[in-house]
């Protein structure tokens, strides 16, 4: 008999008012987590009141038939950042037959409900998904016109320090932004991607590459469409210094990047510093490393980011 774990991580943001003894809100967290997820330590004492969430694979590593499901609600006026304590590993598969001959999916859901201006962001670390595993991972957020949502994936495809490739495996992603306007619910952003056979090789794929990434940042719709421009030109900049191939284009209301390369960190790089960029746009606190990610060297030191 094999064992399959359908982990749950529930998640609510909210504030509290001002007191005497701080000059800014707060924002706090209540939380109920089911095997293998968990919340480590929650932080909260940045200069806007900010959450850092740190959420826990206590399995070790995700195998076939493995179901995650993580539901966050980012109450009114709510800031948030969120991340994983470990790169994740994905497991080859399981349970393959002559029905199935791939074996079992392991799948994450995440389902963010961002209420009036809040703003979350989504930032776990690496994917790493080995030889024959499969993995789908569907995101569903439901964004207020007044708030904004920030999301990064990177995922490395197969352990390639050791030799090994994707092979046979597979990784699929589902990512799709909602909102709501007088005239009923409409996509701001959906992005659907599948990453095996023939597209890990193709020109249009990853060209053999090992490592794939992407940012996207959905911003307040009143946001100023000549500052969104000027963004996306110093993001552009960002790559100064950097191996691999990179792109980054405009949304209707926000800007999406792109990495494929051989180097998670070098994707990294990028992203904190298109990161830091839209903190400044919205005149939020600086992005610092979580206590909970490697330890490395800052990785605006060889870019300035000006404001």
């Amino acid at each position: 008999m094999t064992f399959q774990w359908h982990g749950t991580c529930d998640l609510r943001l909210f504030n509290r008012p001002k007191n005497k003894d701080r000059d800014f809100i707060k924002t706090y967290h209540q939380a109920k987590c089911t095997a293998p997820l968990k919340l480590m330590r929650v932080f909260n004492e940045k200069k806007d009141g900010r959450c850092e969430i740190p959420i826990l694979h206590s399995a070790g590593g995700i195998v076939g038939g493995d179901q995650l499901t993580i539901n966050v609600t980012a109450e009114e006026d709510s800031k948030a950042t969120c991340s994983s304590v470990a790169a994740q590993k994905v497991y080859g598969s399981r349970g393959r037959s002559k029905l199935n001959p791939q074996g079992s999916w392991a799948n994450q859901k995440c389902l963010f409900q961002i209420e009036k201006n809040a703003d979350f962001e989504w930032i776990p670390q690496e994917l790493i998904i080995y030889q024959g595993g499969l993995f789908e991972q569907n995101m569903t957020v439901k964004l207020d016109p007044s708030s904004s949502f920030l999301c990064v994936d990177l995922v490395r495809l197969g352990r390639t320090a050791a030799g090994e490739q994707l092979g046979n495996g597979v990784w699929r992603s589902s990512l799709e932004i909602i909102r709501e306007n007088t005239k009923g619910k409409y996509y701001e952003f959906s992005d659907r991607l599948e990453l095996s056979g023939e597209a890990l090789k193709s020109i249009h794929g990853l060209e053999e590459q090992p490592v794939f990434g992407s940012l996207t940042w959905i911003t307040p719709t009143k946001i100023n469409q000549k500052d969104l421009s000027d963004l996306l030109i110093k993001c552009r900049q960002q790559r100064t210094g950097l191996k691999g191939f990179m792109t980054c284009s405009l949304l209707a209301n926000g800007i999406s990047a792109r990495y494929t390369g051989s180097s998670t960190q070098t994707a990294r790089y990028w992203f904190y510093r298109i990161w830091k960029l839209t903190r400044i746009l919205r005149k939020l606190s600086m992005p610092e490393y979580m206590r909970i990610w490697p330890i490395q060297e800052n990785p605006s030191t060889s870019t300035k980011c000006s404001s």
